[in-house]
Order: structure tokens, then sequence, then C-alpha cells
């Protein structure tokens, strides 16, 4: 197939939407939205070629604790100005590197050791997940990505979301930091990693997992772009900060157990702090956090495309149906870690869902289709909003010449 003329994405005025990306945190999970990405962009590729990437298509792309660092993977410019890694290269990133990231005890006493490690400070020590991520990103800064990002935070001596956003660079040098040291600050879930503190300019930030603020980050790069809409940038087309019909936007979770209905009142009110943080091989605490701020923000997004039947371009794709070790965030064991491929492989099979807004589970979606095939529908959306802002950006060039 011939090549396409130019590769870099014209910004949103020349086109009719504003396309986004989002991918939820998760952990080692993270091989979950690796494998619907890996799909998404063969189909892309299927219709512009195979040099095409994801970052060529989206105007934003979000992503939380591991969804962040995926978002910087794909974004971040290798040494020919292209993104570092294509989407199909993600989950065997994982496959390599998660025993190395999170290391399993072994042997009779392995939940001892767990627990005591709970106890007396995080589970992992991260030495060897910030050496792989300084590697790969090397001196790759905000600003450098291929296109915008946003990355959450959460400032623990501010006690106040910090978000890593292109869109903020030039009104605020100093969130301007090195990619990696964001991606270590946003995969600093607490009982698991250590809080990472690190300067830049003369800030300083103190920070934890994104998860806090947003595990779901679809809301913060909706946010993101309307507030350039607000402050009436040229890059976007005159419009009320609000009309969603304008908005593509593709959310990707790393899937959850909340049907296992692991916990209960009755247990969880005999839990002290201990119990709170390390119950059965888990930490409630942070499971509710998660699952509560991620289903909040599908639930909002939800709302807003129905109510303004713009449902055809709003894409959700998790899985909530997730048990046993397959819901652990750091289970790395080669037998699990081939299961959550599995498990992506399925969802792809999966019909394609939406949240019931009375009951807040995931339904089948009447006619809605596979997932796969919704994603072969949003990839040739993307492609004619593409071509449409290259011909508009390549008039607009002409006139004024």
């Amino acid at each position: 197939m011939e090549r396409r003329s130019s590769l870099k994405i014209q910004p949103p005025t020349f086109g009719n939407l504003t396309t986004i990306l989002s991918i939820d945190g998760g952990g080692i999970r993270g091989i979950i939205p690796g494998v619907i990405l890996a799909k998404l962009e063969s189909e892309l590729q299927k219709l512009d070629g195979n040099d095409v990437r994801l970052a060529d298509y989206f105007d934003v792309i979000a992503g939380t604790s591991t969804g962040g660092l995926i978002t910087a993977m794909l974004a971040a410019p290798n040494e020919n100005g292209r993104p570092l890694y294509a989407a199909k290269d993600i989950v065997p990133f994982y496959l390599k590197n998660g025993p190395r990231i999170f290391p399993q005890e072994s042997g009779m006493l392995a939940w001892a050791a767990k627990l005591s490690k709970v106890l007396t400070g995080p589970r992992y020590d991260g030495k060897y997940l910030y050496k792989l991520i300084r590697d790969i990103l090397g001196s790759t800064k905000l600003h450098q990505t291929l296109t915008r990002v946003a990355i959450p935070t959460f400032d623990i001596r501010k006690l106040q979301p910090t978000i890593f956003s292109s869109y903020q660079v030039p009104i605020n040098p100093d969130i301007d930091a090195l990619l990696s040291d964001i991606c270590i600050a946003t995969s600093a879930a607490p009982t698991y990693f250590p809080s990472y503190y690190f300067k830049n300019n003369e800030a300083e930030f103190n920070l934890i997992d994104g998860g806090i603020a947003a595990n779901n980050p679809t809301l913060v790069a909706i946010r993101e772009v309307t507030k350039q809409i607000m402050k009436e940038n040229p890059d976007f087309s005159p419009m009320k900060p609000l009309d969603y019909n304008r908005f593509l936007v593709i959310s990707l979770g790393a899937g959850s157990n909340r049907l296992e209905k692991k916990y209960n009142a009755k247990m969880a009110s005999k839990w002290g702090a201990i119990g709170w943080l390390y119950e059965n091989n888990h930490s409630p605490i942070i499971d509710c956090y998660n699952e509560a701020g991620k289903d909040m923000v599908d639930y909002h997004i939800s709302v807003v495309f129905q109510a303004l039947h713009s449902e055809d371009k709003y894409l959700r794709i998790d899985d909530d149906t997730l048990r046993g070790d397959l819901a652990s965030v750091d289970l790395a064991t080669k037998e699990n870690l081939e299961n959550l491929v599995k498990v992506g492989e399925n969802l792809l099979n999966k019909t394609v869902s939406r949240i019931n807004l009375d009951t807040g589970l995931y339904e089948p979606v009447e006619n809605g289709g596979s997932n796969e095939e919704a994603l072969q529908r949003f990839a040739k959306l993307l492609s004619d909003e593409r071509k449409l802002r290259e011909s508009k950006s390549r008039q607009a060039n002409i006139s004024n010449s």
C-alpha cells in the first residue's frame, strides 16, 4: 500500500472530530489493553499502510499508572522521530519485564513474606522498573511527545492531583519534566511501590500513583481538550465546550474483579489498618478507590454521550469478570501472564457492552457486534478523519502561499 504523505497528525481545526485514546491503570493487567491496542493499530495499518502508528491518529492519549507507561511508549519519539513502540510490542514488553518488575515470593511462607512487606514498606523496591523506564525514555521530556498526552499523578504533599499534560507546558513550564520521572510517579501505587520525589526547574514533586486521582483518565483528557476550546486555541474549531458530538473517544480498561464479591460488610467491619491494606493477597482500600474512580468516570461519560445521542463515538472496552489470580495487579507468573493475554484476546470476541445507568453494570449492546468489529469501525472513522484533515491542511497551505 502506498505510504501516506504525512504521518504527523494535523490539528482538529482541519477536521470534524477531536480524537481521544484513554488507558486505565491496572499493573500487570496492562497486558489486556495492550492486546486491544495491537488490534486497533493493525486495523489502521490495513487502511493506511504499515508505517502508521496510534500516535498518528489521536489528538490526546491519556494514561494512568501502567496506562501512563503505555502512553509514553506509544507517544515518545525514537531517533527517527517515530513512536518508540508499535502497539504490537506492548504485550511482549510486559511478558518479558513483568516477572522482574513484580518478582514473586515462593515457598510455603510466601504469604508471610508478603504480609511482612506490607507492614514494613512497599512490596517492591521499584529499582528494576525505574531503570527500565529511564533506559527506554532517556532524556525525552513531556513537550517532545509526538502527540499530546495527559498523565495523572497525585501530589501527597499538596494533597491534590498533578496532571502532566502537554497542553499545560506553555503556561506551566515546571511540568515539562522527563517522561521517565512522570511514568515512575504515576506508577507509584501505595503499598506496591515507593512514593516518588523529583525536582524539575525549581518545582518539587512528591507523587504517588495516578490512580488515586483518576484510574480511568478519560475525563482528564476531555478536560484538557475542553480547556483549549474555552481558551479559543486556534488548533480547535469554534464549538461549544461540551459538544460531545465532536469527540471520538476510545477508553480501555485493564479488567476488574468487581463481580467476584470477595469482600463484604461483615468482613470489613472487623478490619483495622492492616485488614484494609492487606486481605487475601489484595489491598481492599486500593481496590475500592480504583474501581469507584474508573466506574464513575465511565458512568458520567456514558450519561453525556447517551443524552446527546452520540453513543457511536464512545467506545469503552473492559472486562469486569476477572476471577482469582487474573484480578491481581502484580502476579507476574508465566501462567498468569499468558492467561491475561487470553483475556485480552477473548475480550475482542465479546459483544460491545455499555454501562447500565440504573444498575452500574456492563450489559451487551443490542446489535452492537463484537469489540473487534467496533475497533474496525472506529479505525475507519479515525482514518477518514485523518484524511480529511490532511486534505484541508493542504488546501489551507495552497491558499496561504
